[in-house]
């Protein structure tokens, strides 16, 4: 009898991680994923350029900035957009906060370089948010495009 416990708490040991996933979450990220394929990966990352943005900008086309860096970055340098908000990753996935993110216009998350936008992005798209970009290259691409020159007026 202690041979077979102990059979069964070994195989249960092992065979625990291997099944320790939600296989109902893993489908739907597969699913999520499918369009990520070859040259189609970066399209359907839905990432826009600095250039793309301060463009759609001047031509007053219909988008919402939501900016997902920490109190302390925006405290700093932030956005003084039409339709921008500033919500840090954290926060962004609270009821309350889900519903001050339009669902009729383009949504641009950006943080300082784009890999916090991108994983917030996803999370977004993943529960139904349809038209959600991600800031190329984040806050700090946007700064280095951004010049007298090309600046929103």
């Amino acid at each position: 009898m202690k041979k077979i416990i102990g059979l069964v708490a070994l195989s249960m040991l092992f065979a625990g991680p291997v099944f320790a996933y939600d296989k109902n979450l893993a489908k739907s990220y597969e699913k999520y994923f499918s369009p990520f394929v070859g040259k189609k990966t970066s399209k359907a990352m839905q990432l826009i350029s600095a250039k793309s943005l301060m463009e759609s900008q001047t031509k007053g086309d219909n988008l919402f900035i939501l900016d997902i860096r920490t109190e302390g970055e925006t405290a700093v340098y932030g956005f003084n957009l039409n339709n921008s908000k500033a919500m840090p990753a954290n926060e962004v996935f609270k009821p309350e906060n889900l519903k001050k993110i339009p669902t009729n216009m383009k949504v641009v998350v950006v943080c300082k370089g784009g890999l916090r936008a991108a994983m917030v992005a996803t999370g977004l798209r993943h529960i139904g948010y349809k038209d959600v970009y991600v800031l190329k290259k984040g806050f700090a691409g946007l700064a280095s495009y951004v010049s007298s020159k090309n600046a929103y007026q």
